[in-house]
């Protein structure tokens, strides 16, 4: 028999702490406003709920009035993943395009660019950066969300965005423990393994943790991998091995540890969404990251059933959900009251977006060429876009283009004749060829060799991975598809 020794009251109020739900609208809801005064110490901003910069501070100053010390999070990578400008496009380029400049200075600014505008919002809680080694080059989730493939300079990329991000009082959230990169299955879908050895995984995989340990992140979010070599049995988000043993024992990490989004298929598909709650936080986590999918007051209150039934149950200890909800309020007391560090007091640098996605830029002449001087047709080439990136959000070099080099038209293709149609489009004229992760996709590598064979003079410009042969008369490589890199691309083009 359980015996409790608070009251449920309390109970009730640490199973809502841990949640961080997200909602509907751009406005506050009032069941969102209500379950502030019940316990409710943290909330996720989603695209959905974001229109202008205007409207999004006015919608934490809201959720403020109802508890001042509330955690606002939102999944801001910038570049190919972002919420803040999810309708026009990132400001600020992806850690690839980072990692390719490799100036861990300019990473730190970047980082601390986007911490001040999050904060001048009311955001206090970013899920970034990612840590994740990009050891798969046909990861289909991973990519560009990574600063690069060397572990070495993911780890010092990851240390100098926690840095500059944490500097603006907005806390960082690095992802994805243990190590996303080396997965060929997105885990929105279903359980990605990992395969590897003790060796392979400390020298790789957990080298960027531990840098963002030593800097001073603090959140830590889990993945839902299987990483065999850890635990055999479950993946890391709901593992006790992993979140308990290896990142707060031996990597003796002491701050807060959130779970992936628990609506991905690799838990709520396997384990069940409530029941997979509970094992998260039985093993370790600290707080629920939930509302990409599930945003109603319904699922809050199904959750916090869940975790009450636990713990009255025997299932999951009173003390293991009190110590997670006492981190929660513990991170929302350090945003409440953080001191700028003295680099923050610099200013705003509202042009080192587009200034990193300049420097980002490589540029590849594979055969002479006349330079690119009047009106072209852009032909985009669109792959699936992974529930991670999202389809709201704009990419490619047509918009500038056509600001560029008045007359320019664009079109979008995608599938196994996607080449032909995009030829018929040009009708004779010169093509700028926007692919993204060509690798990856068979259709668009045969899409290119049609363009190419009609004309040699042919501009690609590859805004994903550059992990094909670079070919066209100029090859133009972005790292990334902010649309700060469509200015960059689209600024090469022009000057060839």
């Amino acid at each position: 028999m359980t015996t409790f020794t608070t009251g449920t009251d309390t109970l009730t109020r640490d199973a809502l702490a841990v949640l961080q739900p997200g909602f509907a609208g751009t406005t506050a809801p009032d069941w969102v406003r209500r379950r502030l005064g019940e316990g409710l110490a943290s909330v996720a901003l989603f695209g959905r709920n974001v229109a202008t910069a205007e409207q999004v501070t006015a919608l934490t100053a809201q959720l403020r009035a109802e508890r001042d010390d509330l955690l606002v999070a939102i999944d801001e990578e910038s570049g190919d993943v972002t919420r803040l400008e999810v309708r026009t496009g990132s400001s600020f380029p992806g850690s690839h395009a980072l990692g390719a400049v490799d100036d861990t200075d300019l990473t730190r600014r970047v980082a601390r660019e986007l911490g001040r505008r999050l904060a001048a919002c009311g955001v206090n809680f970013n899920w970034a950066p990612s840590a994740d080694v990009n050891a798969n080059p046909d990861n289909p989730v991973i990519g560009v969300r990574s600063f690069g493939g060397d572990t070495g300079l993911v780890a010092r990329h990851t240390a100098a965005y926690v840095e500059g991000l944490q500097s603006t009082g907005v806390a960082a959230c690095t992802k994805h423990f243990p190590g996303h990169g080396d997965t060929s299955v997105d885990s929105h879908h279903a359980i990605p393994h990992i395969d590897l050895d003790t060796t392979t995984l400390h020298e790789r995989e957990l080298r960027p943790f531990r840098a963002a340990i030593a800097a001073g992140t603090r959140a830590v979010m889990s993945a839902h991998i299987r990483v065999p070599v850890l635990d055999p049995d479950r993946p890391a988000t709901l593992s006790r091995r992993i979140l308990t043993d290896l990142l707060r024992g031996e990597l003796g990490y002491d701050g807060l540890i959130v779970t992936d989004g628990m609506e991905m298929r690799a838990i709520s598909g396997t384990y069940g969404l409530e029941h997979g709650v509970v094992l998260a936080i039985a093993a370790g986590a600290d707080a629920i990251c939930v509302g990409g999918g599930l945003c109603d007051e319904d699922t809050v209150q199904r959750l916090q059933d869940a975790l009450v039934g636990a713990v009255r149950s025997g299932e999951l200890s009173e003390e293991r959900l009190a110590d997670a909800a006492a981190r929660v309020r513990a991170l929302a007391e350090w945003t409440a009251g953080v001191r700028r560090s003295p680099d923050a007091a610099a200013g705003p640098e509202p042009e080192v977006g587009l200034t990193a996605a300049r420097r980002a830029v490589t540029v590849t002449r594979t055969a002479p060429a006349p330079p690119v001087t009047g009106a072209v047709y852009v032909a985009t080439f669109t792959p699936e876009a992974n529930i991670a990136v999202g389809d709201e959000t704009p990419w490619g070099v047509g918009a500038e283009l056509e600001r560029l080099l008045p007359g320019t038209t664009t079109g979008v293709f995608t599938g196994p004749d996607a080449g032909d149609r995009a030829l018929r489009a040009a009708a004779g004229r010169r093509v700028v060829a926007v692919v993204r992760d060509e690798h990856r996709h068979p259709w668009m590598r045969t899409a290119l060799d049609t363009l190419l064979a009609a004309d040699a003079g042919t501009v690609v410009v590859e805004m994903g991975v550059p992990q094909a042969d670079p070919r066209g008369a100029l090859h133009i490589a972005t790292h990334g598809a902010a649309r700060v890199c469509g200015v960059a691309a689209a600024e090469a083009v022009v000057a060839g």
